[in-house]
C-alpha cells in the first residue's frame, strides 16, 4: 500500500496518459526553441523561460516581442489576453486541487490546455494518491515542454534554420485538440460553442481583441446549457 501511495507509483501511473502530450510538446517545444535561438539567445534561456514562464502560446508570442520598439505594457497585455483562458481553467479545478495541499500553487501555475484536458479525461487509478497523480501529470508535461525548448534552441544555434512559418506549430496543436473534442460526441457542443463564439467576437471586436469576450460568452453559455439540461432531466424524472 505504501508503494502505491509513493511518487514512483504516481509517475508510473501518469506516464502512459501523458504520452500524447510528450509527442506534441516535444515538437512544438522544438519549434519554439528554434525561434528563440533565431533571435540570438542562448539555449539556457530557452530552458529557463520554459521553466519559469511555461505559457506555450504566450512564449511564442513573447519571441515576437523581443524588439526594442515593443513596450513592456504591450507585452503584458497581449500575454494576458492570450492566456486569459487559464483563469477559467484554474477556477474549475480549485476544489480538486485541494488534495495537492502545498503543491497547489504549482498545480495552478502549470495548467496548460493539454494538462487541463488530461485532468478531465483521466481518473486516478485505485490505490494511487490523487494529489501525487495530478502532480505527476503536471510535472511530466512541463518536463516535456522544457526538453523540447532546449533541444530546439540547441539545434537552432548549431544548425542553420529558416524559422519563417514555424510558429504555426502552436496553431496546428490547437486544431488537433479541437478535432479530438469534435470526435467525442459528448464534447461537440462545447467545441462548436467555442468556434462560433470566436467567429462572432472576431467580427465584432476584431482579431486582436476577441479572446476575452469569446471566453466570457463560452463561460456563460456552457453552464447555462448544463443547468437547463439538468432541469429538463429532473422534470422528466418527476
Amino acid at each position: 500500500m505504501k508503494e502505491q501511495n509513493s511518487y514512483r507509483a504516481a509517475y508510473r501511473a501518469a506516464f502512459p496518459h501523458t504520452l500524447p502530450v510528450l509527442t506534441g510538446y516535444l515538437f512544438i517545444g522544438i519549434a519554439f526553441g528554434v525561434m528563440f535561438a533565431d533571435k540570438g539567445y542562448n539555449f539556457i534561456w530557452a530552458g529557463v523561460m520554459s521553466l519559469l514562464v511555461y505559457a506555450g502560446s504566450g512564449q511564442y508570442l513573447a519571441v515576437n516581442f523581443f524588439d526594442p520598439s515593443v513596450s513592456l505594457a504591450q507585452v503584458l497585455f497581449m500575454t494576458v489576453m492570450v492566456n486569459i483562458r487559464h483563469v477559467f481553467y484554474g477556477l474549475s479545478l480549485l476544489d480538486r486541487f485541494q488534495v495537492c495541499k502545498k503543491k497547489k500553487p504549482y498545480m495552478i501555475f502549470s495548467l496548460t490546455d493539454e494538462t487541463y484536458s488530461l485532468y478531465f479525461l483521466t481518473k486516478t487509478p485505485p490505490g494511487v494518491d490523487e494529489g501525487k497523480f495530478l502532480f505527476a501529470i503536471a510535472s511530466l508535461d512541463q518536463l516535456y515542454w522544457i526538453a523540447g525548448s532546449v533541444i530546439g534552441a540547441v539545434a537552432g544555434s548549431v544548425i542553420p534554420f529558416n524559422s519563417e512559418g514555424i510558429d504555426f506549430a502552436m496553431t496546428a496543436l490547437f486544431i488537433v485538440i479541437f478535432v479530438e473534442q469534435w470526435l467525442d460526441k459528448k464534447n461537440r457542443f462545447a467545441a462548436a460553442c467555442g468556434a462560433v463564439m470566436s467567429v462572432i467576437c472576431i467580427l465584432i471586436f476584431g482579431r486582436e481583441n476577441f479572446i476575452l469576450p469569446a471566453m466570457l460568452c463560452v463561460l456563460v453559455i456552457l453552464p447555462a446549457r448544463r443547468k437547463l439540461k439538468s432541469g429538463k432531466e429532473e422534470e422528466g424524472d418527476d
